[in-house]
C-alpha cells in the first residue's frame, strides 16, 4: 500500500507541475463565494459561486460531474466543456478528489433530481497532494482515525455531528450560568501545590523561577479563594490535566466545569443540576429521555437519590457505618468473596471507592445522586450537621459514569488541615494520589469564607452520554495518544 500511495502522491506533484506551467497557482490565496453551498441549493433559477473541497469525480468526455462539499453540506457541479475556457477545461483535468476549488453558474434540477451548478466558471483553489484514504486503503485501525480526526471528519460526517453537540452543550451551560448571576473567570493552570482532587499530576520546570510546577488537576483551590475573596458566584470551564491510565471513561486532558456558590447548599445543587443539565440534554437532542448505549435515560427533573451507606450495602452487603477502617473493609471485602484489584491502593477512602467502582457503579444506570460520602472519600467538603462521620456531598451517576462530584465546601480551616495531613500520610506511604497541603489555601480559609457549595463536571464524559459515544476518544477532537512511530 505504501508503494502505490507514494504512486499517487508522486502523479499529484507532477499534476503540479502542469499546473504551474500553465500559469495557475495551485495553492490560491484570492476566494470568490457567493453563498455556502446550503443556501445554493435553495437558489434554483439564480447564480451562484460555490467553494469546497472535491469528493467525486464521474463522467468522461465532454461532461463532467464532480460533488462538492463545504462545511454546510454537499453540491453537484456538471462541466461541460463547451461552458468553460479552454483553460478551465485543462485544469479540471487535472483535478483530482480531495482538491479544492471553486465554481460559479446556475442552479438548476438535472433529470435525475439532483440540484447542482451549471458551471460557466471553474477554477482551482488548493491541490491535494495525498488523497483521501478511502480513495486507496482507508484506516488501518481505529486510533489513526483518533490521530488523523482531520481526515475522519472528512470521510466521516457523523463525526462532526459529534462535536457540533459538544460545542452546543458547552455554549447552553456557560449562557446558563451567565443567566443565573454567576461570573466566568480563568484561574492558573500552572500551579506550584496541585489539588481540588484525588489524582496524579504532571509536573514541569519554570526555569526562570528555577521551579516545580503541575499542571492543574481541579480549578477548586483558586476559584474558592474568590469567594473568600467576596465573590459570589463563579465558574470555569477550562482544560485540567491528570497523570493517569487512558480508557474509554479517561483521557490525561479533559475539560472541565467547576462552579462555586457563596450562602449556597448542595439540595440547591441538586436542584440547579436538575434545571441544567437536563436543559443541555433537551436542547441538543429535543427532548429529556434519550439512550446510552442500549440503556434509557430520563433527564427530566426528579432525579433518584441514594445514599452512599445504602447503594454499597444494597450491591456488596457490607455496611461502611459499620466497618469504618481500613483493615476492616479488607477483611469484610475478602470474606464477602468480593474481587476488588487493591494492590497498589492504601488509605480506607481509596479501598472504599475501589469497591463502589468494581460492585455498584457499573449498575447505576440513572440519572441518579449518590449523596452523603464518608467524610474520608471527599477531603474538601464538609461534614453533615448531626453526623460527622459524612459529609454533605453529591455525586451524579449516569449509565455507569460518575457525572459531577459537588458538596458544601469546607471552610474550618482546622479541620481542613487536619483531612490534609491525613492525605500526607498517604502520600509518604507511596499513594501518589493523595492530596497536597496547601498553606496558602489554609491562609485563605483563615481570612474566612462563607457557607458555599461547589460544583465539578467533567464535559468530555457529559457529552459522551448526550451524543451515544462509548468512549470519551469520541467527544475529543484530538484525544491523548502514544507517540507516533
Amino acid at each position: 500500500m505504501a508503494g502505490r500511495l507514494s504512486g499517487i502522491r508522486e502523479q499529484r506533484i507532477e499534476k503540479i507541475k502542469q499546473l504551474k506551467e500553465l500559469g495557475v497557482d495551485p495553492y490560491i490565496g484570492k476566494t470568490e463565494r457567493t453563498d455556502i453551498i446550503a443556501e445554493a441549493r435553495e437558489k434554483e433559477g439564480e447564480k451562484v459561486k460555490v467553494v469546497g473541497r472535491v469528493m467525486a469525480i464521474r463522467g468522461h468526455g465532454g461532461l463532467i460531474f464532480m460533488d462538492l462539499r463545504d462545511e454546510s453540506g454537499q453540491m453537484q457541479l456538471v462541466i461541460k466543456k463547451d461552458n468553460v475556457s479552454e483553460r478551465e477545461w485543462m485544469i479540471q483535468e487535472l483535478v483530482d478528489i480531495g482538491d479544492f476549488v471553486q465554481a460559479g453558474g446556475g442552479v438548476f434540477k438535472t433529470k435525475a433530481g439532483e440540484i447542482s451548478v451549471e458551471v460557466k466558471v471553474f477554477g482551482l483553489l488548493s491541490k491535494a497532494v495525498r488523497p483521501l484514504p478511502s480513495s486507496w486503503h482507508g484506516f488501518k485501525d481505529v486510533e489513526e482515525r483518533y490521530r488523523q480526526r482531520y481526515v475522519d471528519l472528512i470521510l466521516n460526517p457523523e463525526v462532526r455531528k459529534v462535536f457540533d453537540a459538544r460545542t452546543r452543550i458547552v455554549r447552553f451551560l456557560r449562557q446558563f450560568m451567565d443567566k443565573k448571576g454567576f461570573m466566568e473567570v480563568e484561574t492558573p493552570v500552572l500551579q506550584p501545590i496541585y489539588g481540588g482532587a484525588t489524582a496524579r499530576p504532571f509536573k514541569t520546570f519554570h526555569n526562570a523561577l528555577k521551579s516545580e510546577f503541575y499542571l492543574r488537576i481541579a480549578d477548586e483551590l483558586y476559584l474558592k479563594r474568590l469567594i473568600v475573596g467576596g465573590y459570589e458566584k463563579v465558574y470555569e470551564i477550562a482544560k485540567d490535566f491528570r497523570n493517569e491510565g487512558i480508557d474509554r471513561q479517561h483521557n490525561p486532558e479533559f475539560t472541565m466545569m467547576e462552579f462555586y456558590w457563596a450562602y449556597a447548599n448542595y439540595e440547591d445543587l441538586m436542584k440547579l443540576s436538575e434545571e441544567m443539565l437536563g436543559g443541555a440534554v433537551k436542547e441538543v437532542t429535543g427532548k429529556y429521555k434519550i439512550e446510552y448505549q442500549g440503556k434509557k435515560i430520563d433527564f427530566s427533573p426528579g432525579w433518584e437519590r441514594i445514599t452512599f451507606r445504602d447503594l454499597v450495602f444494597r450491591d456488596t452487603k457490607i455496611d461502611i457505618d459499620e466497618v469504618k477502617d481500613e483493615k476492616g473493609l479488607r477483611e469484610m471485602i475478602k470474606s464477602r468473596g468480593l474481587k476488588v484489584e487493591l494492590e497498589e491502593v492504601e488509605g480506607y477512602a481509596n479501598v472504599l471507592d475501589e469497591l463502589y467502582k468494581e460492585y455498584c457503579r457499573p449498575k447505576m444506570t440513572g440519572p441518579v445522586f449518590l449523596i452523603d460520602h464518608p467524610y474520608e472519600m471527599k477531603p474538601l467538603a464538609k461534614r453533615k450537621s448531626g453526623d460527622p462521620s459524612k459529609v454533605a456531598s453529591v455525586a451524579l451517576v449516569v449509565a455507569g459514569f460518575e457525572i459531577f462530584n459537588a458538596y458544601n465546601e469546607l471552610n474550618d480551616p482546622q479541620d481542613q488541615r487536619e483531612r490534609w495531613e491525613e492525605e500526607k500520610k498517604l502520600l509518604e506511604a507511596g499513594f501518589k494520589e493523595a492530596q497536597m497541603l496547601d498553606e496558602d489555601y489554609i491562609r485563605a480559609l483563615e481570612y474566612g469564607m462563607p457557607p458555599t457549595a461547589g460544583w465539578g463536571m467533567g464535559i468530555d464524559r457529559f457529552t459522551a452520554i448526550v451524543t451515544n459515544q462509548p468512549n470519551l476518544k469520541d467527544t475529543i477532537i484530538f484525544p491523548t495518544l502514544r507517540p507516533e512511530r
